[in-house]
């Protein structure tokens, strides 16, 4: 039984992602654009930052993100192995800032259309990042990475790379349709305002049932 469930959930989940990134990419495609000129005009070189992840069962893909640094910037590393991100980093763009804050995740969903990625999952990781990985930090790679997922909305890139794991972890443990709606509605949170317009009691209601939800995977 428990394993007809599961296979309904993961059907469920697909049907979801076709669906919704593909309306998402129709009612975006706007503000895409409108991005994609943004992008091109703050500084030379592309408009899409394109790298190689790991996908489910560490399959590579390529990975689309709207280009937030300055072309041919070096990557920084920091001492686990994850990506360094500074608060007043000289490589990110006028237009990187601004974007930095999930919009420069939204070409991804181009990847969830293609079976790649799905909306809410782990965050995918680099290649050179199975070498950090230590005992059940591999089971990351039995689902699909998601665009976003608990470590995006519980600190994003503060997180170091153990706790962004342990939060992966702990999703893939109790992943349920519920548990992927509520980080779905977080994740509008970190994208958009909402708290400064009077939404921060639905925010601290959403995170107290995700928390409830994945309580018991700790």
């Amino acid at each position: 039984m428990e394993q007809k469930l599961e296979v309904s959930f993961h059907i469920a989940k697909r049907l979801i992602d076709v669906v919704v990134s593909f309306c998402l990419l129709i009612v975006l495609l706007p503000m895409l654009l409108a991005i994609a000129v943004l992008v091109k005009l703050d500084s030379p070189g592309p408009v899409f930052y394109l790298n190689e992840r790991m996908g489910k069962d560490g399959r590579p893909f390529t990975l689309f993100k709207f280009r937030t640094m300055y072309y041919g910037s070096p990557p920084l590393h920091a001492a686990d192995g994850s990506m360094l991100v500074l608060d007043d980093d000289p490589r990110v763009t006028q237009a990187g800032r601004l974007l930095r804050s999930g919009f420069d995740e939204l070409p991804q969903l181009v990847n969830v259309l293609l079976g790649q990625m799905s909306l809410i999952g782990p965050r995918a990781d680099p290649a050179a990042a199975l070498a950090t990985y230590r005992g059940i930090e591999g089971n990351r790679l039995r689902v699909k990475p998601g665009i976003s997922g608990l470590a995006q909305v519980n600190g994003r890139t503060r997180l170091s790379l153990t706790q962004r794991h342990r939060f992966d972890l702990a999703y893939i443990e109790k992943q349920s349709s519920r548990l992927d709606t509520c980080i779905f509605l977080l994740t509008f949170f970190e994208l958009l305002p909402l708290s400064r317009w009077g939404g921060h009691r639905l925010h601290e209601r959403l995170n107290q049932a995700a928390n409830r939800l994945i309580s018991d995977a700790a």
